[in-house]
């Protein structure tokens, strides 16, 4: 049974009247009449009574009116579903984060502005490792990842660069250089450095030994914390430095210092990675806002 044969029946029912249906439907009188009466054939039943002035439901065409404008109802649904799915404007979209990522306001700005641009789309988030998010986002376990550079990315994602960031020295509050704005790392080489496990962030682990060793020193490792996060607590607990992006200043611990580091080229960069062949709707628009608020991107 063809969709269109409701169409017409649901028209005929509603406006009990093959004229005034026909002129609904913007087609001719003849032809709708002629496609009632098939309906009626196939279903083996008349479904209308015709009448001087008009047409009346039979009992059958009263159920199948009811069922019909169901069908339709459901269909017209679904289609509005699969094209607002097709246009990223509902559905579900994974989002992996690498640890601390979500504390940049960028980042916090980006996905605000798509929830207030796309409400309808609901956004799961996840935060692992960098291996495990380039993992997961190959295997589409996660649809985005915000993920820190320096990392080693496979060609088949796309990265786009949204901040870069300076990486601060965390110091006890009690430490002797407390009170120095800018320090040179030389002047810890005999403390015991705070970091995460090389496997969490493998470019950065190493961007922050390189930065030890151009200041003339191989650093001491200290007990690993988990993220960088995790860090800033053990600096307050007194298990020596260590260095973090700036906007982990938002993390107000007690009995911790920020400082510069005089080292221009120790730097992180927040990058936006999706697979590079992605079709989703939802990712594009994500990608879309992400370089609308970027326009050097």
């Amino acid at each position: 049974m063809e969709l269109r044969y409701l169409r017409y029946f649901v028209a005929v029912a509603s406006a009990r009247h093959f004229t005034r249906a026909a002129e609904k439907l913007g087609i001719s009188q003849p032809p709708l009449s002629q496609q009632i009466q098939k309906l009626e054939r196939e279903i083996g039943a008349p479904l209308l009574r015709r009448l001087t002035r008009g047409v009346e439901l039979t009992e059958a065409g009263k159920a199948f009116y009811a069922d019909a404008c169901h069908i339709l109802t459901l269909t017209d649904e679904a289609t509005e579903r699969a094209k607002s799915i097709a246009r990223g404007e509902t559905g579900r979209l994974r989002v992996g984060f690498a640890s601390s990522t979500a504390f940049q306001p960028l980042v916090l700005r980006l996905l605000h502005a798509y929830r207030d641009k796309y409400p309808e789309v609901i956004l799961s988030p996840s935060e692992e490792t960098m291996p495990v998010l380039m993992s997961d986002l190959h295997n589409e376990h996660i649809d985005v990842a915000f993920i820190r550079q320096p990392c080693d990315a496979s060609n088949e994602f796309t990265c786009k660069v949204l901040v870069e960031e300076d990486m601060l020295l965390v110091l006890p509050h009690n430490h002797p250089l407390q009170g120095s704005p800018v320090i040179n790392l030389q002047a810890l080489q005999h403390e015991k450095l705070i970091i995460f496990p090389r496997e969490v962030g493998p470019g950065l682990f190493d961007a922050i030994i390189g930065a030890c060793y151009r200041a003339g020193f191989q650093p001491t490792l200290g007990q690993q914390s988990p993220q960088m996060v995790s860090a800033i607590g053990m600096v307050s607990a007194g298990f020596g430095f260590t260095l973090v992006p700036r906007s982990l200043t938002a993390i107000q611990a007690n009995n911790v210092t920020y400082h510069e580091i005089d080292d221009s080229l120790l730097k992180t960069k927040i990058t936006l990675a999706w697979r590079r062949h992605e079709r989703s709707s939802a990712v594009l628009n994500m990608v879309s806002i992400a370089r609308r608020g970027q326009p050097s991107l």
